[in-house]
């Protein structure tokens, strides 16, 4: 898959076969997107394209709203649409003065002009251009003066997306990662890099990596302890992660850990992956450092039951 961070980076091309869309998640109600898609292009003989906008337009046109918090961050979410075979994606930057464009602007010069779209795979209720004026009717009206056919995703379909999106996000935030990773069709996962703690795991028995996710607005799930599968340098460990301000030790700010089974190499500066598969329990403020250390045997031998 090719990427293109700025429109301005792509070359048109003969037939190309364009969706649109946030695509956060990347979960199993945008893959029957994307095999349409797919399946639409082999058929024409034309190459997959997917327009995505980066930052999201709710962070430029409402800076003031911190509540909005995505599944994957853009990386990810590359990551995750070259695996399902996309020929080529495009992140175009979202500003104030790119959503002033006019309707036809947009599907003049970006669609037709910037991408060479034959056909268009869209939603019944996408909007695009100044005010969000544009619609599947502007579509299909300049479609014939322009030369590209619309392909209309069924009204079923771009529901079950935004009600499995909605579902999602609210799995992750209530700790129920099983109904999460069964609608995204994988393991939802964070990627940060490792950064110096104070260590007070390793004193116990139980070092951890400290990741730091440098995306604000990655949503974390809550609070607690969970079963994980991490990946660093191609290979994959088991682990138990936890999220919270560790009360026991009068914490302040709020941490991402992870004590990865059978692994005592410093990996200070390195990226790594966790995937979730299991909650364990909630964050406890423990009475001593000897009752959280009790506390933590228990859990290892849960998650390693839940992981077998």
């Amino acid at each position: 898959m090719k990427i293109y961070h700025h429109i301005d980076e792509f070359t048109a091309i003969k037939n190309a076969v364009v969706t649109i869309g946030t695509f956060d998640g990347v979960h199993i109600g945008h893959r029957k997107i994307i095999t349409g898609l797919k399946e639409l292009a082999a058929s024409s003989g034309g190459e997959t394209v997917i327009l995505t906008f980066f930052p999201h337009p709710r962070m430029i046109l409402h800076p003031e709203d911190e509540s909005l918090k995505l599944i994957n961050t853009i990386n990810e979410k590359a990551e995750l649409l070259e695996q399902l075979g996309v020929d080529h994606l495009i992140i175009t930057p979202f500003s104030r003065d790119f959503s002033n464009q006019s309707a036809e602007e947009y599907i003049r010069d970006i669609l037709v002009n910037k991408i060479g779209t034959r056909k268009i795979v869209i939603g019944y209720d996408h909007r695009f251009g100044k005010d969000r004026q544009g619609s599947l009717a502007e579509l299909l009206r300049l479609g014939p003066l322009y030369g590209f056919d619309v392909e209309e995703i069924p009204e079923q379909d771009i529901d079950d997306i935004a009600v499995s999106s909605t579902r999602i996000r609210n799995a992750l935030l209530n700790n129920d990662i099983e109904h999460a990773n069964s609608f995204l069709g994988y393991p939802f996962f964070i990627t940060g890099k490792v950064m110096r703690g104070d260590q007070i795991g390793r004193k116990i028995g139980y070092p951890t990596a400290n990741i730091l996710i440098e995306e604000h607005y990655k949503l974390v799930p809550a609070d607690g302890i969970f079963a994980v599968k991490v990946k660093l340098n191609n290979q994959q460990y088991k682990g138990m992660a936890y999220i919270g301000q560790r009360p026991t030790i009068n914490g302040i700010t709020r941490n991402i850990e992870v004590n990865i089974f059978d692994f005592n190499t410093e990996i200070y500066g390195e990226q790594l992956r966790m995937e979730f598969y299991h909650y364990v329990r909630g964050d406890i403020k423990f009475a001593s450092l000897d009752e959280l250390t009790a506390q933590l045997a228990k859990d290892q031998e849960a998650v390693l039951k839940l992981l077998e």
